[in-house]
C-alpha cells in the first residue's frame, strides 16, 4: 500500500473513532446495519460495497419514533408486531438491552424512500404495561441522501398505521 492510501486510510479511521462511528448505542448499531444494506445495494448493482459503506456511515440519518398504547395483553401483541414486522422485511440481530419478562425487541430492515431502495431499520419495543394493556415504541431510521425523503418518519408512519390496525392500538406520542 503506498503511503498516501495508508495516510487516507489512517485519516479516516481517526475521523470514524472520533465519532464513535465502529462502536456504541442503539444508533450506532443502526448505523452499522443501513451501512451494510447500502453496500450490500451498492455492490449489487456493480459498484464497491466498500466505498459505499464508508460514504453510509458519513450520511445523515432520518430517525422517526412513535409510541403505541395496546389494549391487549403482553403476549398477544408480541405475536401480532411480529407478525406485522416479519410480512415487512428481514429480521436483524436485535440491539440487546436490559433483558426483562415482560420487554421484547423485534428489529427488521425493509424498504423505504423511492421505489423502496432505500433500507430502513425498523425496531419495536414492546413493554408490558399491566395486565390487559401494552406499549409499543416503534423507531424507523434510514440514512439521507443529497434528496431528504424522509425513508424513516415516512415508514414509521406507515408501521404505526399497520400496528394500529392489527392490535386495535391508540396512538401515545410520535
Amino acid at each position: 500500500m503506498n503511503t498516501f492510501k495508508m495516510l487516507s486510510r489512517m485519516t479516516l479511521d481517526l475521523f470514524l473513532n472520533v465519532f464513535n462511528v465502529y462502536e456504541g448505542s442503539v444508533d450506532q448499531s443502526e448505523d452499522q446495519i443501513l451501512a451494510e444494506e447500502l453496500a450490500a445495494l451498492g455492490a449489487s448493482s456493480g459498484g464497491s460495497g466498500h466505498v459505499v459503506r464508508l460514504v453510509a456511515r458519513l450520511m445523515r440519518k432520518n430517525v422517526h419514533e412513535i409510541d403505541l398504547l395496546v389494549p391487549l395483553p403482553f403476549d398477544d401483541v408480541l405475536r401480532r408486531v411480529t407478525s406485522v414486522l416479519g410480512k415487512a422485511g428481514h429480521a436483524v440481530a436485535t440491539v440487546p438491552v436490559d433483558s426483562r419478562e415482560d420487554e421484547e425487541t423485534i428489529r427488521v430492515v425493509t424498504g423505504g424512500g423511492a421505489g423502496g431502495l432505500n433500507p430502513v431499520v425498523v425496531t419495536a419495543r414492546v413493554l408490558k404495561a399491566d395486565e390487559v394493556s401494552t406499549e409499543v415504541w416503534l423507531r424507523a431510521a434510514a440514512k439521507e441522501g443529497l434528496i431528504r425523503q424522509r425513508a424513516g418518519e415516512k415508514t414509521a408512519v406507515r408501521f404505526a398505521a399497520l400496528l394500529s390496525e392489527a392490535t386495535g392500538a391508540d396512538r401515545a406520542g410520535g
